[in-house]
């Protein structure tokens, strides 16, 4: 697919068909992933593919709004940021996430991003706990990577199996 077509085509899918992604192309995308540029290319970013149906459902009680149809998606790519290479793992996130979506939909799959940076678990609990150690705790990512997002990723509910 050209990049015009691809920039033209991506769009946010939070339905998805019941069609399991092969590995081969999750691990295509986040090659490309890898390639994103980087502050002082610290390379601060790193990546955590999840097939299992049951960490899914539980990344999709990551937040009370917004991240619901995560248990439906085939796989999900986290998206984490070593916050001791650089200040900057978060711009660094946001640009190779980016990446991940664009490289999804140029291998003709669909996905949806869920920020979880910064973002409570609980809409009515700002204060509450964070969705981001909800994610930590939850994969048991080190003390030093920060998870930015997940991208629920799988073929669209319309492609037949």
């Amino acid at each position: 697919m050209e990049f015009g077509e691809v920039i033209e085509k991506r769009h946010s899918v939070r339905k998805f068909s019941d069609r399991p992604v092969e590995r081969d192309l999750l691990d295509a995308v986040v090659r490309v992933a890898q390639t994103a540029p980087s502050s002082r290319n610290s390379r601060s970013t790193a990546f955590m593919i999840i097939e299992d149906k049951d960490t899914l459902e539980a990344l999709s009680q990551m937040r009370d709004y917004g991240s619901a149809f995560m248990k439906d998606a085939a796989a999900a790519i986290v998206v984490a940021g070593d916050d001791t290479k650089t200040d900057l793992w978060v711009d660094n996130c946001a640009i190779s996430a980016t990446f991940v979506q664009l490289a999804v939909t140029a291998v003709e799959l669909c996905s949806c991003w869920v920020h979880v940076n910064g973002r409570p678990r609980l809409k009515n609990e700002p204060d509450g706990e964070d969705a981001g150690e909800y994610v930590s705790r939850l994969l048991g990512l080190k003390d030093n990577m920060r998870p930015y997002c997940v991208i629920a990723i799988g073929y669209a509910p319309d492609v037949q199996d």
